[in-house]
């Protein structure tokens, strides 16, 4: 029972935190408004981290490393998105996010060589149509253009740093490590806040109460509520089980979408979300290949065994 109520919690938190951006934004600086997230939660994530057990050695590698894996998935990923959803809406911004499966998919196989099973070439190809649907870099999709492309890299980013985090100096402790993550990240978002002029230009007396209330429930629900729950799954049940997150939490976050704020779900959306969730499905159902002999951008040599629990 614990299980499930942990990955209920994953379902719908993660799934709700879309709209908690989209009221972010409204009145606060997009990259603002996620460094104030991530730099308090990284804070208590770390504070946490440093309590709970014997502090291990945090040195220049470990505080490096997290700086990139922390500019990849919440620079990359939460800045891009946050802007992304200033002109798309939240449901169409999750249904492109979800992408991230196909992203390390394509990655993993550039970067490292590991080889795509013919369900996983299926899922690719499925989810990449689906998204073309969604995102038309001529302008004839049913969403902003640029807004739509700068969600798809967002994916792309957290992809990218996924990939890096496995072999990455991080601290050891899943919790330390996004802490500090975390922390790092929210130092880039806030030097990325003041070279885009979002400091300059705030009016502290135009910041309406919702989108604070956005940025709270992003960092208590989002980073510290829902990562806690999602670390001690990947601990108590088969990663198989918990990487369903990935398909269901664009279903929540266009359903909450279309309930809360009234978001248009058109058939265009419908049928392409559907072949995107679809793909993703396939994608993280797929069976673990091996890596291929000598390819890859980032290693050659000898095949070995593909054991990390990246799905």
């Amino acid at each position: 029972m614990r299980v499930y109520a942990a990955l209920g919690t994953i379902y719908v938190v993660w799934g709700s935190t879309f709209l908690a951006i989209e009221y972010a934004v409204r009145t606060l600086p997009p990259f603002l408004a996620m460094s104030a997230r991530h730099l308090v939660a990284g804070s208590l994530l770390f504070a946490w981290a440093l309590w709970r057990r014997p502090r291990e050695p945090i040195g220049r590698a470990q505080i490096l490393a997290a700086t990139v894996f922390g500019g990849a998935l919440f620079l990359g990923s939460h800045g891009g998105l946050a802007w992304s959803q200033t002109r798309i809406p939240s449901g169409v911004a999750a249904l492109i996010v979800a992408s991230i499966p196909l992203w390390i998919a394509v990655l993993d196989r550039v970067a490292y060589g590991k080889r795509l099973s013919a369900r996983a070439v299926a899922g690719l190809l499925l989810g990449f149509v689906g998204i073309a649907a969604l995102v038309d870099p001529f302008g004839g999709g049913p969403i902003d253009t640029v807004g739509g492309l700068v969600a798809l890299l967002s994916a792309g980013s957290w992809a990218a740093g996924s990939l890096y985090a496995r072999g990455a100096r991080l601290p050891s402790d899943p919790i330390a490590s996004a802490g500090l993550a975390s922390l790092a990240g929210g130092v880039l978002l806030l030097l990325a806040s003041a070279a885009g002029g979002e400091l300059a230009d705030l009016d502290p007396a135009a910041i309406a109460g919702e989108s604070l209330a956005g940025v709270v429930y992003l960092i208590v629900m989002g980073s510290l509520v829902g990562l806690t729950a999602y670390v001690w799954l990947l601990r108590a049940a088969p990663i198989s089980l918990v990487a369903t997150y990935a398909y269901v939490n664009p279903v929540v976050a266009v359903l909450l979408g279309w309930a809360v704020v009234g978001e248009e779900i058109s058939a265009r959306v419908l049928v392409a979300g559907a072949a995107i969730v679809v793909a993703v499905a396939l994608i993280v159902s797929a069976p673990a290949a091996r890596r291929a002999d000598g390819r890859g951008l980032l290693r050659r040599g000898v095949a070995v065994e593909d054991v990390s629990p990246t799905r």
